[in-house]
């Protein structure tokens, strides 16, 4: 391998485990110190984060990224400092039998540190998705390992840098290189790995693991879906979908992937779409506002999906409010484009668009919308819009993704009191806030029984006699 070989990341991983088992579980306040420091290194390197990811996607404008990689980074590590203290408590649980429990008898749940957690992160928003997981897993007071994206070389430098001036191995390590780094780094025997990417890559990840039953967090993503109801408010939805879907250039794991429409009003959506466009980018080609896509290989796939879509008969609407050409430039940027009532067998409709293209699709009734959602895989989000608690209810009823957002899209990510992951296909396992904190954790059953000996334990042990008898006929009832 071209930056760390397998014995290399071997030989961290013993150190960070017998770190861990020498030191032990860290306390509150070198939990915060190490959040501390985190927030530290964002707040100190802004600039340099902000440069080095333009670096990376060829355009990228430096208040999106201190929006979405910076303070989006600082919020989840400030909430879990603010916080952990009163995580870490232990917690009661009844007794079985509640007379034990009378008798002095205790139940509860210690939160442990799992030891060394392996991060492998996107390159999409590469600082928000590896300080984000830190989170929660520094707040658990564990270590970590981070295998950043080969796609993004700038920042990843970057932040293996910041981590270094910041930590010593023992407590935090970063591992830049291509995929045969990435392959070695998923083998490796971790406490627990958490990976962030597309679900082909997650299918290795997860065979990886398996060989050492290392518990696994995937956040990965899928199609999904807005639901537009026809009470919605259109020109509101519309500036928010297509604001959800521009951001990073629709380069985001919870973006909208397809909009549902009542077929009676596709026509005012489009308009209200070109509209809210229009505001928000009044030219795309050459605007510091719109971002580049990472790369020509992402650039030709998105691409194609267009072509084909337009050459079966799909209708194409590159929304250019300047009718820039956009055949020749510097970068990679690609207009917002909706493509109306594409075919189900086409690859905008079968794959994750992960790009500022977004196909519409009319329905006639809401069964038929969530019927339609429920025969692909479960997405990451589901989008609903509109003003009819009824409706509203039973599309949360009704379909399953790892999380909802309702009347905006993406907006369930930033509560940090709400758990981030996704079902199935989309992900396993969640994190963010305090679901964060139990997913980096050992949750420890721990049973006190009470001192002394009494006739019902007795009772329980042979030789038996009428005393467990009692005790089965009161237990085996309905």
């Amino acid at each position: 391998m071209a930056e760390h070989d397998l014995a290399s990341m071997q030989a961290l991983l013993a150190r960070q485990k017998a770190a861990n088992i020498q030191a032990g579980a860290p306390s509150a306040e070198k939990r915060i110190e190490w959040l501390d420091r985190c927030i530290g290194l964002l707040i100190d390197h802004r600039k340099a984060i902000e440069d080095a990811l333009n670096d990376d996607f060829g355009a990228r404008s430096p208040e999106a990224t201190a929006f979405t990689d910076v303070a989006g980074s600082i919020g989840p590590l400030a909430h879990a400092k603010a916080n952990l203290k009163k995580w870490m408590k232990a917690q009661r649980r009844p007794t079985s039998p509640p007379l034990l429990g009378l008798f002095g008898a205790k139940a509860e749940v210690r939160y442990q540190p799992k030891g060394v957690v392996g991060v492998i992160s996107p390159w999409n928003f590469p600082v928000n998705l590896t300080f984000a997981p830190l989170a929660g897993i520094l707040a658990a007071g564990n270590r970590a390992m981070i295998k950043p994206s080969e796609y993004t070389p700038a920042t990843s430098a970057l932040m293996a840098e910041m981590f270094a001036d910041a930590f010593s191995e023992d407590e935090i390590a970063t591992f830049p290189g291509g995929p045969d780094v990435g392959q070695a780094f998923s083998e490796l025997a971790f406490d627990h790995l958490i990976f962030t990417g597309a679900t082909s890559v997650a299918r290795h990840v997860m065979a990886a693991a398996a060989k050492n039953l290392t518990p696994l967090t995937l956040e990965l993503g899928g199609k999904s879906p807005v639901i537009l109801s026809r009470t919605a408010d259109m020109k509101t939805a519309a500036a928010r979908i297509m604001n959800g879907k521009t951001l990073n250039a629709g380069q985001i794991c919870l973006a909208p992937d397809y909009v549902l429409a009542p077929a009676e009003r596709m026509g005012e959506f489009v308009d209200e779409a070109r509209a809210a466009v229009g505001a928000m980018f009044p030219t795309v080609k050459d605007n510091p506002d719109y971002t580049s896509v990472i790369n020509q290989r992402h650039f030709d796939r998105i691409t194609a999906y267009v072509d084909e879509a337009r050459a079966r008969g799909a209708e194409v609407i590159e929304i250019k409010p300047d009718g820039e050409d956009f055949s020749q430039q510097e970068h990679h940027r690609i207009p917002p484009t909706l493509i109306l009532e594409p075919a189900d067998d086409l690859k905008v409709m079968q794959e994750e668009i992960f790009g500022p293209v977004l196909p519409v699709k009319s329905y006639r009734t809401v069964d038929e919308a969530v019927a339609y959602v429920n025969a692909h895989a479960r997405p990451l989000g589901l989008y609903w819009f509109g003003d009819d608690a009824a409706e509203r209810e039973q599309v949360l009823a009704t379909t399953t993704s790892g999380g909802v957002t309702v009347n905006d899209v993406i907006f369930h990510v930033a509560q940090e009191d709400l758990p981030f992951g996704g079902v199935g296909p989309s992900g396993m396992g969640a994190y963010h806030g305090q679901d964060g904190f139990r997913e980096f954790s050992h949750r420890k059953a721990v049973y006190s029984q009470i001192k002394n000996e009494m006739g019902p334990l007795k009772a329980l042990r042979p030789p038996y006699g009428e005393g467990i008898r009692k005790y089965l006929a009161g237990a085996i009832v309905r």
